[in-house]
């Protein structure tokens, strides 16, 4: 089955073997379109990338018998079709199928993994250390994350190509050891590779990415996970997840003007904040659906992420999917799924039945919804343009910004760029330039070869934008600024981005980014007032005219075809091959082989410390940053130096500064190593949504490494808690929230009940004993915890991944 999946033309190139001056030449931006558009940038075939309908029809058949009468969402639909066994997920402890959601443990078969460059680096060491010689799936890696954005795509991709050699060497001789797919840095951002390549209607995919939902906009069941959740999936091993609640979106009416897609999410978060989607899947229903593009959907799924869903997902929509499959190359895929979403409900594995019931439902009418600005410092902070100008004088937010950001995994689409384009033309014939300066990234290189071709990129340029590289940059942190902001000095940008915590862009917790449509970051540009509403205001012009936008236009899909682009960015075949090595130097600093978690002990968790009592906000960049610590995602030793750097200590309300119990003061990741070497073992305490944003997998590993036993929080976000449980830390929740303000660094803490909770699969009561630092006072704190039976032997084994190599032996 594997060779049949895994098929695709022989092609030895190597973007990283050539010589320096002929990568210099191949990067060289004017080389790189192509007029061939008829060749798709991808290594295997469209069968290998097709879901096995056939399958997933017949187990929809087994399911539809266990659970005779009740309609199912598509959500639900796609997730079932894809247990490894239906009658024990759906049956067991859920009443005989009556309260499936929330309950059930649902052990999955994903079809395929995805996984980017800073996160594959763990993912692949965990999966080495199992002894497999392929993977049980199809996976790619995509080299996107590590690409600094300084001076343009010219000089930023080959001087990242060099400052990130070693690593990229690694993960693409693992890659090919091992038949994984690796697309080469400057190929694009994993989200849009998938998007173009790889998702389709009806498939379940695990990616190493919190922005993985992005492939719902093409129908399938795509959820970001750690890299210990993909390893699951790459050894055949059933991936588990804890049966979602179903909120239904219904979208009435018709964007029109200066509304996008971006808005339609953008507005959700502001109705649900960023905890609202935790435990949901979002599955976007109605007759306004069929007026969004398939590219406008994922940018709506992108940012679910945003309010905490496991994942978003639209159904299978003939006049946005067909066109969109058939112009990226997958024609047949477009046929068979329109086969089975015309074929009879009870078959029917693209659309949710007649009468499913969703948890909830929220309307959204796209005929009245207008602009929003989101921000700054959290995604949930959503204001009408209309309102804009006013929040932002009350809350006293700078009047002007220095940067407009356009592009991204969430927005480089074509009908995006073409729409940016329509607004840049407009200024550009009115004599105008922008006033802040203006980025633009692309998401793939189909998507820069052909805006380059179409005379899209060349608008751009002329008006003085920069041309990013093909990659993630300034949106996770890879962003060297040139226009002379100071760290800590308080400024104002606007991006098109999909998250906008403190410090997650440049590095600079001051800087406030302001999240947008790409429509309205390029309108505002011109400007450079976050005031200015283009629906509304004028720009001076300089012979005392007045100059007003129009609302934007562009196209779906290019009339011409995507083009191809460099040749040199397709990717490696999936063939693996035993006989590659895969060396990694003890003396590196940017790579270290894993050593095992030592497990949990014969007993209760005793005598542990209070590292930090984290105040407000907690996201996975507090725990462990990205910008130019992502180099580290290779080495958890060197990496650990970063943990909790970000995060605010509720007693002494300062950033990365902690006590011992002596009054010495220490950074966070000091008192943790210096604690670590003594054997003194720790606890964070916490408050909401801890582990909210991406699925960095290291803010788990991390404090594991450093001593790190169990995580106290108000309430956790979902990609975090499975990855600390996979990690063997220990997540609980306060059962009484009042109880996070009795507790403080350097207080002592036990467990009382914990170890019988993990012996016996989940089942009992656990509470924690506290003793005060300096009084000795002591009293018990009450915890809950969700812990399956599986994860239970996690934690006991140390780790999951200590777990598997015990069955592999």
């Amino acid at each position: 089955m594997l060779a049949t999946r895994r098929s695709g033309a022989s092609n030895s190139r190597s973007l990283l073997a050539l010589p320096s001056s002929l990568r210099s030449l191949v990067l060289q931006r004017r080389t790189l379109a192509t007029a061939n558009d008829s060749i798709p940038a991808v290594a295997s075939s469209v069968e290998a990338r097709t879901p096995p309908y056939t399958l997933l029809l017949k187990r929809l058949r087994e399911v539809r018998r266990l659970l005779p009468n009740r309609p199912l969402t598509l959500a639900e639909k796609i997730l079932f079709s894809h247990l490894d066994n239906p009658e024990e997920s759906l049956l067991e402890g859920t009443n005989n199928g009556a309260d499936i959601r929330a309950r059930a443990t649902l052990k999955l078969k994903p079809d395929r993994v995805a996984m980017q460059d800073a996160s594959a680096q763990m993912a692949l060491l965990q999966f080495m250390s199992c002894g497999l010689p392929t993977t049980a799936v199809p996976a790619s890696i995509h080299c996107d994350h590590m690409i600094v954005g300084e001076k343009g795509a010219d000089t930023d991709l080959p001087n990242s190509i060099t400052g990130n050699k070693e690593v990229y060497d690694f993960l693409e001789s693992a890659a090919k050891k091992y038949g994984i797919e690796f697309w080469p840095p400057g190929a694009g951002i994993i989200h849009q590779a998938v998007l173009e390549n790889y998702a389709a209607p009806g498939l379940m995919m695990l990616g190493t990415d919190s922005h993985t939902p992005n492939a719902g906009g093409l129908g399938c069941i795509a959820i970001g996970v750690g890299g210990a959740d993909a390893v699951d999936a790459l050894v055949d091993a059933p991936w588990e997840l804890k049966a979602p609640k179903v909120r239904g979106v219904r979208l009435e009416g018709k964007l029109s003007g200066w509304a996008s897609p971006k808005d339609v999410i953008m507005s959700l978060a502001g109705r649900l904040t960023v905890r609202g989607g935790t435990g949901y899947i979002i599955e976007y229903t109605g007759p306004g659906v069929e007026s969004l593009s398939c590219t406008g959907m994922a940018t709506i799924c992108n940012m679910g992420a945003e309010i905490g869903a496991t994942t978003s997902i639209f159904p299978f929509t003939p006049s946005a999917h067909i066109p969109y499959l058939r112009s990226t190359h997958r024609g047949s895929i477009a046929e068979q799924a329109a086969a089975i979403a015309a074929s009879p409900g009870a078959h029917n594995l693209l659309v949710a039945d007649s009468g499913a019931e969703y948890d909830d439902e929220v309307v959204i009418n796209l005929s009245e919804l207008e602009p929003h600005i989101n921000g700054p410092f959290t995604p949930d902070l959503s204001t009408p343009l209309s309102h804009f100008k006013k929040v932002a004088k009350a809350n006293a937010w700078p009047e002007t910004f220095g940067a407009g950001l356009i592009g991204s995994c969430t927005n480089s689409s074509y009908a995006d760029m073409t729409r940016c384009e329509s607004l840049v033309r407009q200024a550009s014939e009115a004599g105008l330039k922008p006033k802040a300066d203006f980025f633009i990234t692309p998401g793939s290189e189909q998507i820069r070869a052909t805006v380059d071709r179409d005379g899209t990129m060349k608008t751009f340029e002329d008006a003085g934008g920069m041309v990013l590289a093909n990659a993630c940059g300034p949106c996770i942190g890879q962003w060297s600024r040139t226009d002379g902001v100071e760290k800590g000095e308080d400024n104002a940008i606007f991006t098109s981005y999909n998250r906008n915590f403190p410090g997650r862009n440049d590095g600079n917790r001051k800087t406030m980014n302001f999240l947008a449509s790409p429509e309205l970051v390029t309108a505002m540009s011109y400007s450079g007032r976050t005031d200015f509403n283009p629906l509304t205001d004028s720009i001076p012009l300089p012979d005392g005219q007045e100059f007003r936008f129009d609302p934007p236009h562009g196209t779906d899909l290019p009339g011409k075809g995507f083009a191809a682009g460099n040749p040199e960015f397709q990717p490696t075949p999936p063939v693996a091959d035993s006989s590659v090595e895969i060396a990694v130097d003890p003396q590196s600093d940017r790579l270290a082989l894993l050593e095992p978690f030592d497990p949990f002990p014969q007993g209760e968790l005793t005598g542990m410390k209070v590292l930090v009592r984290v105040k407000g906000q907690c996201t996975t960049d507090t725990i462990s940053a990205a910008g130019p610590w992502l180099k580290y995602k290779g080495h958890l030793p060197n990496i650990s130096e970063n943990t909790l750097i970000g995060a605010v200590s509720a007693d002494t309300n300062a950033v990365n500064s902690v006590a011992d119990v002596d009054g010495s003061t220490y950074t966070i990741p000091e008192l943790a190593s210096k604690w670590k070497a003594d054997g003194q073992p720790w606890v964070v305490i916490a408050e909401h949504n801890y582990g909210e944003g991406s699925a960095r997998e290291h803010a788990a590993l991390q404090p594991r490494y450093l001593g790190g036993r169990i995580i106290v929080a108000k309430s956790f976000a979902r990609i975090h808690e499975t990855n600390l449980k996979k990690q063997g830390v220990v997540p609980l929740t306060f059962a009484n929230e009042a109880d996070y303000d009795k507790l403080a660094g350097c207080d002592e803490v036990s467990t009382q009940g914990l170890y019988d909770v993990l012996s016996n699969g989940g089942n009992g009561t656990v509470s924690l004993v506290v003793k005060k630092h300096g009084s000795g006072e002591s009293f018990d704190v009450p915890v809950k915890f969700n812990l399956s039976k599986d994860q239970c032997g996690f934690i006991l084994a140390g780790s999951a991944l200590n777990l598997l190599s015990q069955r592999g032996r």
